[in-house]
């Protein structure tokens, strides 16, 4: 019989490719999908989706994890041997705008899965989509699973909740653990997430559909990987005889401005050049002197996180898992999958 595995938030960029990862594992997947009048599914339409037969590979049900009910139908129908918890309110910036529904999702959500399983399938073994924005204001760096936790956002204080609340059910017996994720992309990425919104900029403006990107924070370091790579370590954790949490990472930062120089230099083969400084910093093209790079005040966080980068000691120790994409590579994907 095929292991079936639910997966939360799985039209999402990290959701489409565990569940590529899965099927090929031979799991039959399950996965959530919250009702839209829009189409949600376009990071998955090349997988073969049914929504109601047994026996296909992947199969999506109507629901939400704000919403107790439907996940305990979800689960009962389904049974599954493995619980992947994606779904979240994810971008940081827009979680100082929306508070009340960030912490409803990333922390309610996370409690009433974990209720839902506890009741229906207790021996379902429990994935829990953490962040490296628990550090937030913990200046050490490299950050490990012993750093100290110092979340600034109501993100990363939602995603803060959840993490304790998984520990919390670990303690009573559940298979349940936490994947400290550091930044991860892709070209699955959501356009309003920097590094798409980079790469997307920098296409056009090669194709003259767009003249000067704007951006925030040029000088926040982050510690960016391939999505694709880290869903394979999700699935490590779920296989170890006992749980636990690891910190998934490249074990290299890079400033938003080193990340646009090399989306750039890959699409109109340039080196910026840069002129001034603070808001009235600006980016040229040096070919034909257009500036394409401004900085917007709109961008800044309330409250930033200067810099984050990882030590997936652990993961390599224990997981055998390691990163294989350098950031350039990752930066040649995002853009030759960038569509005009």
């Amino acid at each position: 019989m095929k292991k079936k595995a639910f997966i939360t938030g799985i039209t999402g960029q990290d959701g489409s490719y565990l569940a590529e990862f899965l099927i090929k594992k031979g799991y039959q997947v399950h996965g959530l999908r919250r009702r839209s009048s829009g189409d949600n599914l376009n990071n998955l339409k090349h997988l073969n989706i049914i929504f109601h037969e047994k026996k296909r590979d992947l199969v999506l049900h109507y629901g939400d994890v704000t919403d107790s009910s439907s996940l305990t139908r979800i689960l009962n129908k389904i049974k599954p041997h493995e619980v992947y918890n994606l779904a979240a309110q994810s971008h940081v910036g827009l979680s100082f705008l929306t508070p009340e529904f960030t912490t409803s999702v990333n922390a309610l959500g996370c409690v009433k899965l974990l209720e839902a399983i506890t009741h229906v399938c207790p021996k379902a073994k429990f994935y829990q989509a953490s962040t490296s924005e628990l550090f937030g204001e913990n200046k050490v760096v490299p950050q490990s699973e012993n750093s100290d936790f110092k979340p600034n956002s109501p993100y990363s204080i939602s995603k803060h909740f959840a993490f304790n609340i998984v520990n919390s059910y670990r303690g009573r017996g559940m298979y349940a653990c936490n994947g400290i994720l550091f930044n991860h992309e892709s070209p699955r990425r959501g356009k309003n997430f920097v590094t798409r919104k980079i790469v997307e900029a920098a296409v056009k403006i090669k194709f003259n559909k767009m003249k000067t990107l704007y951006l925030g924070n040029l000088y926040a370091k982050r510690d960016w990987g391939y999505a694709k790579e880290y869903v394979e370590a999700m699935w490590m954790m779920l296989q170890l005889k006992k749980p636990q949490d690891f910190v998934i990472s490249t074990n290299k930062s890079y400033t938003v401005k080193q990340f646009a120089e090399k989306a750039f230099k890959r699409t109109l083969g340039i080196k910026i050049i840069w002129k001034g400084k603070g808001l009235k910093e600006i980016g040229i093209n040096p070919k034909n002197g257009q500036t394409i790079i401004r900085i917007d005040p709109f961008y800044f966080r309330p409250k930033e996180v200067d810099v984050l980068r990882g030590d997936n000691s652990k993961a390599r120790k224990i997981l055998k898992w390691k990163p294989k994409t350098s950031l350039d590579e990752l930066v040649n994907i995002m853009v030759e999958n960038e569509k005009i």
